[in-house]
């Protein structure tokens, strides 16, 4: 039999129970926070601790590295917003969802780039990025499609179809870059219009968008 951990000899569930989820929550927006100022690079585990408030200690004994806490803060703060948009058309879903994202831009965007060349560097940190930013807005956004093609609105032989999460997550990710502004909701709805519905053989919805 194991003996039980006395003392300074505890388990990884007892050194890391002392933080709540809603503690967590905001020890991942500060995190979050502090990226899209400063980029990767300039984020501390001392830094995280005086914005936070919290003990440094705490913070290591918790996450144990600042890859850690990030790949923490990336899983922790997902969200699924695209996720609920059901309008009953596919032109009126990809509107909703260019709205949702470009919302988002401002927070999204600088959170990307300040990753983006840390991930390159970093597996671990890189399969977070795509798993809590990318690759839930990409399935969200095909789902959105494949539902349009279930109701006949698409033929399911359109080339375009396919392209469709690519264009649009991928020119919010461009136009800082080409333009040096973000992809706001204007410019994503004016985009999906003007270059993703026509490619799919849709008109905007009646209510326009």
């Amino acid at each position: 039999m194991s003996p039980q951990p006395t003392g300074q000899e505890q388990t990884p569930a007892q050194r890391r129970s002392k933080i709540t989820p809603e503690r967590a929550q905001e020890l991942y927006t500060a995190v979050l926070d502090m990226l899209r100022e400063n980029g990767y690079e300039s984020l501390t585990m001392e830094g995280v601790a005086a914005r936070s408030r919290c003990g440094k200690s705490t913070l290591y004994r918790q996450w144990g590295s600042k890859p850690e806490l990030v790949v923490a803060a990336l899983h922790g703060t997902r969200r699924g917003a695209l996720r609920k948009i059901d309008t009953g058309s596919l032109a009126g879903d990809l509107l909703e969802a260019a709205r949702a994202i470009g919302e988002g831009a401002g927070r999204d965007t600088p959170l990307m780039l300040a990753l983006s060349h840390a991930a390159l560097q970093s597996p671990e940190l890189l399969c977070a990025l795509r798993e809590s930013l990318i690759l839930p807005e990409l399935a969200a956004i095909d789902a959105l499609v494949r539902r349009g093609v279930e109701r006949g609105e698409v033929a399911p032989d359109n080339r375009a179809v396919e392209f469709v999460s690519a264009q649009l997550l991928g020119v919010m990710r461009a136009r800082p870059m080409l333009a040096g502004a973000h992809a706001d909701e204007s410019y994503l709805v004016r985009f999906v219009a003007a270059a993703i519905l026509p490619a799919l053989g849709l008109g905007a919805p009646a209510s326009g968008s």
